[in-house]
């Protein structure tokens, strides 16, 4: 897999270039891990493509689903004060560890120019780390599970899609947690889609 050639994106730092060399002989057992995606300035549409092929482009990572778009009220907040959101789930395959998993999807977002300003305000794109195989995680750099995937509706309803038998660690099976959590507020996009990259 050759580095991102699109100059929107930041490249893969050398440090995690280094990483992905030192495993080289472990890439026959990757990790798999659940990457949300969400945008609600913008084009949102482009923004969560980019930021999936941005994903596919970083050496020592395989894109191996990805889930249909859903728009979503924003959480968190009074969802009269935000646009909507564009909502998706990618499965990957990975030997990135987690700490270069994250730096990896900040990249991503900065270069799509995300801004943080406060918690929870509009972006251009959100890159989180739901799960990264079965690794549990106090850091507070990265929290793994993530620490509120199991109250969220736009996370769990688009990985129940591609992976139905889904558990997240610690909090029980997706289908479990989407059935007592419910759908309220997640609308399919059908007329919607994100291109898996070759």
């Amino acid at each position: 897999m050759t580095p991102n050639s699109d100059p929107t994106v930041q490249p893969v730092p050398a440090s995690v270039v280094r990483q992905v060399d030192d495993a080289d002989t472990t890439l026959h057992n990757p990790k798999l891990a659940v990457i949300s995606l969400g945008s609600n300035l913008g084009n949102r549409l482009e923004a969560l493509q980019s930021a999936v092929d941005a994903l596919a482009d970083t050496p020592g990572l395989k894109v191996k689903s990805v889930s249909p778009v859903y728009e979503t009220i924003p959480w968190g907040v009074d969802p009269a004060s935000q646009p909507a959101y564009f909502n998706a789930v990618v499965l990957v395959r990975t030997t990135l560890p987690p700490a270069s998993l994250l730096e990896r999807g900040q990249a991503v977002e900065e270069a799509l120019e995300r801004v943080r300003d406060e918690r929870w305000a509009p972006r251009t794109i959100d890159v989180d780390i739901v799960s990264y195989q079965d690794v549990r995680s106090d850091d507070p750099r990265l929290t793994l599970p993530h620490p509120r995937a199991h109250q969220r509706a736009f996370v769990l309803v688009p990985w129940h899609d591609v992976d139905p038998g889904a558990e997240l660690p610690g909090r029980g099976t997706v289908t479990a947690l989407l059935d007592a959590l419910g759908r309220e507020g997640v609308t399919p996009r059908p007329d919607l889609e994100l291109s898996l990259p070759d």
